[in-house]
């Protein structure tokens, strides 16, 4: 059978996140989800839209947007009108921002971050806010809770972790022969030296499991923190990110930094590239001082009005 819709209403519509399915004249629509979280209303009228303007299959992508398949061209507008009634909107695609990836957060017991709020602060800030910013190609942002990491923060173009850095009380350690924070260290950052309990910062991955187990109560509170990796890339070539220099204890300041490597990603790369191939061409330590500091923000406007981007062209 010949199809019947062309490359330009192809392209038209891929904008809008609709992706053609091979070989057809159908589209899966990609819906957002926020940050992979949807009300049970929400998920009621994705399951009437497929039914209704698809072929009642629903998959999950793996950024946590979810993409009803075998939308008929023609029937695109009456499927993105039928999930708006749940406030349900598609995108995700283009050389911008896309989707934020979040684990599940304080839900889980490891959870050392409001991930779900933090993820949706992003989204709002920078999926949404920066949603017309032409960038030199995809840029994937991801939230994890914890260093478990099981969202991979550290293979996105900028990643954020939850920390919680121990108050250690040297003074209220017993140098107990069995010690409660060593045994149970996950990384074996804690050790009793000399009868007093010592940590390792070049081992501490900041987890929190030590916090409030000590029966003497020499770590008895830690501060919530963000480590912040930069570079991440998972696709044809991949890229393991780098941590930035510190450790962020505001979440504002977490925020600035994702704002400030997107901005960073549109002044200096180059179209086409992925922003760990940026990093590399720049330089880890120059990117890290730039990130630190606050200079990029005074140009912000002035980076967002600059005629950059302005043809495609995938180089990785």
């Amino acid at each position: 059978m010949a199809l019947k819709v062309t490359p330009e209403e192809e392209k038209k519509v891929k904008a809008l996140g609709f992706l053609r399915n091979k070989g057809t004249d159908n589209f899966s629509g990609r819906i957002i989800t926020v940050n992979g979280k949807i009300t049970s209303e929400q998920n009621a009228c994705i399951s009437e839209a497929a039914k209704l303007y698809g072929n009642g299959i629903v998959t999950l992508t793996t950024r946590l947007t979810i993409e009803c398949q075998g939308i008929p061209y023609d029937k695109i507008e009456d499927f993105r009108a039928c999930i708006a009634k749940e406030g349900l909107v598609t995108g995700g695609t283009g050389s911008k921002v896309r989707p934020v990836v979040s684990c599940k957060g304080t839900t889980c017991q490891y959870g050392l971050i409001d991930t779900f709020a933090l993820s949706e602060e992003i989204h709002h800030r920078f999926f949404e806010g920066y949603a017309t910013v032409k960038l030199p190609h995809k840029f994937k942002i991801a939230v994890g809770g914890c260093p478990n990491n099981c969202v991979k923060p550290d293979l996105n173009d900028i990643g954020v972790i939850g920390q919680r850095i121990p108050d250690y009380d040297e003074e209220l350690c017993n140098g107990c022969k069995k010690c409660v924070i060593e045994n149970n260290c996950p990384v074996n950052a804690a050790k009793v030296i000399d009868g007093v309990l010592e940590i390792d910062e070049t081992l501490c991955n900041n987890c929190g499991r030590c916090i409030d187990k000590c029966p003497f109560d020499a770590i008895e509170d830690g501060k919530t923190a963000y480590k912040i990796y930069i570079g991440g890339r998972w696709g044809k070539t991949t890229a393991c990110g780098q941590p930035l220099s510190k450790i962020f204890t505001s979440e504002e300041e977490a925020l600035k930094v994702v704002e400030k490597a997107i901005l960073l990603y549109r002044e200096k790369g180059k179209t086409g590239e992925r922003f760990a191939t940026t990093i590399d061409r720049l330089g880890f330590d120059a990117v890290n001082e730039e990130l630190l500091s606050d200079d990029i923000l005074a140009r912000k406007q002035e980076i967002l009005d600059a005629q950059l981007h302005l043809a495609g062209g995938a180089t990785c």
